[in-house]
């Protein structure tokens, strides 16, 4: 073993004792989408008298961080998204309306000299009379109250707490006391309201909540005029229930907000659905990755079966990578987790078929040989594909939000890992296990020492694809026309995530007639609700955003007809946040189509990059119209997946370029087409190999990935497979025909 071998070898079991050591004690932060939750995201507005600046937000998540503490909830959330969102994330939190509601209320809590009643005679909904300083509110019992300019407010209230008194008949609660300059100004308050007789409006203090007189308490004769209550305490009665009085007791205690908050996102998951997701996900890991390695390892032989190890290390070392890092790890990063490990055999697969073209050609008298030029040979295009996997994967972290995001932190993390692992791990176990003297014996077990089975019918057909490159143009056009005509007859069936609206997902006893509950819905009042099946017996209601109270009925409707549902999914998107989110859905594409131009016009010629990115372009439009044609939603998943599929792409196309440009070194004067059909028969076998091993991963996470990673697996299968076609029968006949428009007609070979 030379000295660079020792040193990738102790590299490996540095990184894999360390990796085995954080798997082993630092446990992976799950997201709400997977340990079940409620997400909300609050936007600050601004009043008449006070602007929703940076300065307010902050303010405004200090008290909502008071109110999360008080609601008793295991490792709350709370960040700051851009100058007036905040993102507050409450795990095991399964009603999101009492958690809007308390988190959501401004609570000005005042406390007012009550003047006496007004008239309330004639039309009630006639605007009462009211002095200058003056404003009339209705009481507990509807009477209305002339109340005085409030003499305190919820700042000089020391703590409040939820009481009950079953003794003294009155039964919840809240106490109240005050502090500082408010327990002078309580003592004034009631000390005036006590000069006046009992009976007397004017006895008493008008307690008020958010505009609404909460309580309204005579002072109790034993009170001195001018004396007051000077021990500072009060109690706030009412029909309180437990909840109600612990509610109202936590809002005194958190302050009132700077700026009133609303809710523009909310998305509430039941336990159940993650358990069953990530149950799902593990069979289809554990599935996938199975059926990857036989397949590596039919195809491999020995350095086969030492890239499935490999591919267990890349696990390990990626799973490590998240915990330390600590990511958090959502259902879409689960996917993204799992899609990972197909794409982990690219860079294998990459090495082994140069190490075979090396061995076969003559060109390196042993496998040994073989191997390390393949290694060498093969780092330029695994750094290309990779960096385009990275690019996308960084433009779902810095453009995409919520779960999604996640997606794009699990790929990066696992393009990293992969590299390492083939690059490091992989080659230490291969040229440890090809210098054996017995294997050096017998060449054939290495799996390096042969042509292949897709290399041999390649080389004896030697086809001339690219001698009839408008054909293939005129294939790939009609298939944008076909998924265009989706687009335009069908059109795209946009989520709620970027039109705005409610999308509830119920788990009933049976399945249910989607036709039926529709019917019901529309009986209703929700005449636009689409309905569809999930699954076996689950069932999604997608509507224009709801109430709460509207979702209430929309939940009854549905279980009148199925006898049992329970909820496992409730999201809100808010108009203006949907519109935003799609206008940054266009931004992402447009970034990353853009991006990856950009770096393979540097990396190549303009040409090539063109060419790439046209590919793309024919991809983007061929997914999206096939989900038109299937009726399936275009959400923010599905811009994971179309930006995963970007990456995919690009790394064919990336292949693909890298080896006509290695070819045009060596022979400067060919023709640009020749060049081509004899880059395509030496780098299809890679293609092919790597799209099987990825499209195991996907089939199994498509059939055990549940509804909730179905449409995720579909996109990508349907990704791969054109992506494929694309690289190769697009992006390349497109390079010929810019080429030969260009005045340098020979293929430029810088890199």
């Amino acid at each position: 073993m030379n000295r660079s071998v020792r040193v990738r070898a102790l590299l490996a079991l540095a990184v894999i004792a360390l990796s085995l050591y954080i798997a082993v004690t630092v446990p992976v932060r799950l997201g709400l989408d997977l340990r079940g939750g409620t997400q909300l995201v609050l936007q600050t507005r601004s009043t008449p008298t006070t602007d929703a600046d940076s300065e307010a937000t902050d303010r405004t998540m200090e008290v909502l961080r008071g109110r999360i503490d008080g609601l008793g909830v295991a490792e709350p959330t709370l960040v700051r998204s851009g100058e007036n969102r905040i993102i507050v994330e409450l795990p095991g939190v399964q009603d999101p309306k009492r958690a809007a509601d308390v988190l959501g209320r401004t609570a000005q809590l005042t406390f007012h000299p009550v003047l006496g009643t007004a008239d309330s005679s004639g039309d009630a909904s006639r605007p009462l009379p009211k002095r200058p300083r003056e404003h009339v509110l209705p009481d507990e019992s509807g009477t209305p109250l002339r109340l005085g300019a409030a003499a305190l407010t919820g700042e000089d209230v020391k703590e409040a707490a939820a009481r009950f008194d079953q003794q003294g008949g009155a039964g919840w609660h809240v106490t109240v006391g005050f502090e500082g300059d408010g327990r002078t100004g309580w003592a004034r308050l009631t000390g005036e309201a006590a000069c006046h007789p009992a009976g007397d409006p004017a006895r008493r203090v008008a307690i008020v909540l958010d505009d609404k007189v909460i309580s309204s308490p005579q002072v109790d004769p034993s009170v001195a005029c001018r004396t007051g209550i000077r021990d500072g305490a009060t109690q706030i009665t009412g029909s309180f229930g437990p909840e109600e009085a612990r509610e109202l007791s936590l809002l005194v205690n958190g302050g009132a907000l700077p700026v009133p908050v609303e809710t523009v996102e909310q998305r509430t998951v039941g336990p159940t659905l993650g358990a069953q997701a990530i149950t799902a996900s593990a069979w289809a890991a554990a599935i996938g990755t199975a059926l990857t390695s036989l397949f590596i390892i039919g195809v491999y032989r020995l350095v086969g079966v030492l890239a499935a190890v490999g591919l267990v290390c890349y696990g390990l070392v990626s799973y490590a990578a998240l915990a330390a890092l600590g990511a958090t790890l959502t259902l879409p990063g689960l996917a993204g987790f799992v899609l990972a490990i197909g794409m982990a055999v690219d860079a294998n697969v990459l090495v082994f078929e140069r190490a075979r073209e090396e061995y076969t050609a003559r060109r390196r008298p042993s496998t040994r040989s073989a191997l390390t030029a393949g290694f060498r040979n093969a780092f330029s295009a695994i750094a290309d594909s990779n960096i385009t996997t990275l690019i996308a994967a960084a433009l779902l972290f810095f453009l995409a939000s919520g779960p999604v995001r996640g997606f794009g932190v699990t790929l990066g993390i696992g393009v990293l890992a992969s590299m390492f692992s083939a690059l490091v791990i992989t080659r230490v176990l291969a040229e440890v296990a090809v210098s054996r003297p017995r294997v050096r014996r017998r060449p054939r077990l290495t799996g390096i020492a042969t042509t292949g089975a897709v290399r041999a019918r390649l080389t004896r057909r030697n086809p001339r694809l690219m001698r009839r490159s408008r054909r293939w143009l005129a294939v790939s056009a009609a298939a944008l026309v076909l998924a265009g005509s989706g687009i335009a007859v069908r059109g795209i069936d946009l989520g709620v995530e970027f039109t705005g609206g409610r999308l509830i997902e119920y788990a009933t006893t049976s399945p249910l007639d989607p036709d039926r509950v529709r019917t019901a819905l529309a009986d209703a009042g929700f005449p636009r609700a689409v309905v569809q099946s999930s699954g076996d017996t689950g069932l999604t209601v997608r509507t224009d955003p709801l109430t709460n109270a509207e979702e209430t009925e929309v939940t009854g409707t549905v279980r009148e007809l199925a006898g049992r549902a329970d909820k496992v999914r409730d999201e809100l998107i808010g108009p203006s946040l949907g519109e935003e989110l799609r206008r940054g859905a266009l931004i992402a594409l447009a970034v990353a189509l853009g991006a990856q131009f950009v770096y393979l016009a540097a990396r190549f010629r303009w040409v090539f990059g063109t060419a790439a990115v046209v590919a793309l372009a024919h991809d983007v439009v061929i997914l999206v119209g096939v989900f038109a044609w299937l009726g399936r939603p275009v959400d923010g998943v599905f811009l994971a997946a179309l930006l995963t599929v970007i990456g995919y792409s690009v790394n064919d196309s990336v292949v693909l370029f890298d080896r006509v440009r290695e070819l045009a070194r060596k022979s400067p004067g060919a023709p640009l087409p020749d060049i081509t059909d004899q880059a395509i028969v030496q780098t299809l076998p890679r293609t092919v190999n790597t799209g099987m091993g990825a499209a195991f991963i996907l089939t199994a996470l498509a059939v055990l990935g549940g509804s909730s990673l179905t449409d995720f697996a579909l996109a990508l299968l349907i990704g791969l497979v054109v992506g494929t076609y694309s690289s190769v029968l697009t992006a390349a006949p497109v390079a010929i025909r810019l080429h030969h428009r260009t005045p340098h007609r020979q293929p430029s070979g810088r890199t």
